[in-house]
């Protein structure tokens, strides 16, 4: 469960990224990389959509948790 939410993050976070690059310069670099438009493109667009959706649940557990999270000693 860990690494998929690893991997979910580094997608929203990416998305993000694409979103500001989108909003600051008017550049996807997803679509400019896959096609605007191209099923590649759509593909990238869901995963990253479904990745937010899954790190609701994440998000909810830290919401609701009165603890704060343990340190590990390295």
């Amino acid at each position: 469960m860990k690494s998929v939410n690893l991997i979910t993050l580094v997608l929203v976070i990416v998305g993000g990224v694409n979103w500001g690059l989108v909003g600051l310069f008017n550049f996807d670099l997803v679509a400019m990389i896959l096609g605007a438009g191209t099923w590649p493109t759509r593909i990238v667009y869901m995963v990253v959509g479904v990745s937010a959706l899954w790190q609701l649940v994440p998000l909810s557990q830290a919401i609701t948790t009165d603890e704060p999270p343990a340190l590990k000693a390295h």
